[in-house]
């Protein structure tokens, strides 16, 4: 089943402490998703980059060669010690208050440290002398951002750009910004013309990508049952993100078991309250031959956080509620959801739900089940996973939430073979009471455009 939810937005990294000096100050307006999603999280990450590669260089394009108090700073800096560097910076103005390399070595320094607005009056101080100063340009456009001035830092850029426009650092700066401000079609031709400049910029490749609004996923299981005859599923599902907080999915399967043929159809949709949280709320309906509830609905709420931990990156919390109505049953479900983004690609899922089942004529009773699924780099272009289930009722298959089983071992690999295409394969036995199982084999293809 296809149910369409906003993944999480890890939009708004933390300030360095100071121990890594690509300092990662990422920021979106809450209608920033999709494209904050990706470029956000992305958002200005090679701002403090680029002020590593030229730490120690002169700020002003006008500065003569590299004095000893510069390699002095430049080794304070190295050392990660940023007081020690303000320091020395300070004693050269008290020296030489119009040493514009200095004013620029402090801005520079006050802005790693998170003192956005002292940065940016250095860095106005530097461009009333050298107005036409790429790289002050584009590092006063980064503490603009950072204070959520888009319209000025905008500003800044376009004056850089008409004075090198060919730059990937300033049309990669002003792609991002036009994404955080909605213009997003604006951003998709910045990193248009970016890549002619820089045609491996992997930056633009993957916004351009992600800028991509439609996804169709096509699918098909094979159930191999101890107990019946074997059964097929096929899966059709379109996903569509037509702004920054809105998508939805509709789907179609097909379902071939115990001799019966049934249809069922999905549509559901999703909405991003704030960068971080999401709702999306579904239904269903088919003609279930008895082998597929008639009905559905489905909500889930869910919220994304960051985290600088060594191990841990961000975590995904999630709730999810959902009716099934059968011919002569019906089942809800109530489950919550945690996925732990790892170090390295790395990923842990784990899922809890209980089931409340009824049938005609019987009480009704609540059932535990779940599962945990540790995702992992394979290759390059190769993700895996692998999946355990246990519970009286347990809904841990792929997408096949109807199924009840009292064990489910799983794995699955993806492999994207282009950017905007990818396959996946993967493998679940449900070990049932009474000796039954249930060895589901299936793939499915999906396609970006």
């Amino acid at each position: 089943m296809y149910v369409a939810t906003f993944g999480v937005c890890l939009l708004e990294g933390e300030q360095d402490s100071g121990l890594e000096l690509e300092v990662r100050r990422t920021e979106a307006k809450p209608t920033d998703s999709r494209w904050g999603g990706r470029i956000g999280a992305i958002a200005l990450r090679l701002a403090m980059a680029l002020g590593l590669w030229s730490v120690g260089t002169a700020v002003p394009s006008h500065a003569q060669a590299e004095s000893d108090w510069q390699q002095a700073v430049r080794d304070e800096v190295q050392a990660q010690h940023l007081d020690a560097a303000l320091d020395m910076v300070a004693q050269r103005l008290a020296t030489v208050p119009d040493d514009y390399e200095a004013h620029g070595w402090r801005g520079r320094l006050l802005a790693w440290k998170g003192h956005w607005t002292e940065a940016e009056a250095e860095y106005r101080l530097v461009l009333e002398k050298f107005p036409d100063d790429v790289e002050i340009l584009t590092a006063l456009s980064d503490v603009l951002v950072w204070q959520h001035k888009y319209a000025d830092g905008l500003q800044v850029l376009n004056h850089a750009k008409s004075i090198s426009p060919s730059d990937p650092e300033v049309l990669s700066r002003q792609a991002r910004v036009l994404a955080l401000l909605g213009r997003t079609n604006d951003a998709r031709a910045e990193y248009q013309q970016l890549l002619k400049f820089d045609p491996n910029n992997q930056e633009a490749k993957a916004s351009l990508i992600e800028n991509a609004k439609h996804e169709l996923r096509l699918g098909n299981d094979t159930d191999f049952l101890s107990f019946a005859n074997n059964g097929e599923t096929q899966n059709v599902a379109l996903i569509s993100h037509w702004n920054q907080r809105y998508a939805t999915t509709f789907g179609l399967s097909t379902y071939q078991r115990f001799g019966q043929d049934a249809v069922k159809f999905v549509a559901s949709g999703a909405f991003h309250v704030t960068a971080h949280t999401w709702a999306g709320v579904g239904g269903a309906v088919a003609n279930d031959q008895g082998i597929v509830p008639t009905n559905e609905a489905f909500f889930e709420v869910g919220h994304g956080s960051r985290f600088d931990y060594r191990w841990l990156q961000g975590l995904e919390s999630s709730y999810q509620q959902h009716w099934f109505w059968y011919e002569g049953a019906h089942v809800l479900t109530l489950s919550t959801t945690q996925i732990a983004y790892l170090r390295s690609r790395w990923s842990l899922t784990l899922n809890v739900t209980g089931a409340r089942t009824g049938f005609s004529g019987t009480p009704t009773a609540w059932e535990p089940s779940g599962w945990i699924k540790p995702g992992f780099p394979v290759l390059r272009r190769v993700t895996g996973y692998v999946l355990y289930g246990v519970g009286n009722e347990s809904f841990a298959q792929i997408d096949q939430l109807e199924q009840f089983s009292a064990h489910t071992y799983g794995g699955g690999l993806r492999y994207r073979f282009t950017e905007r295409q990818d396959v996946e394969s993967y493998v679940a036995r449900e070990d049932r009471s009474h000796g039954q199982t249930d060895t589901t084999l299936g793939f499915n293809y999906g396609i970006r455009f």
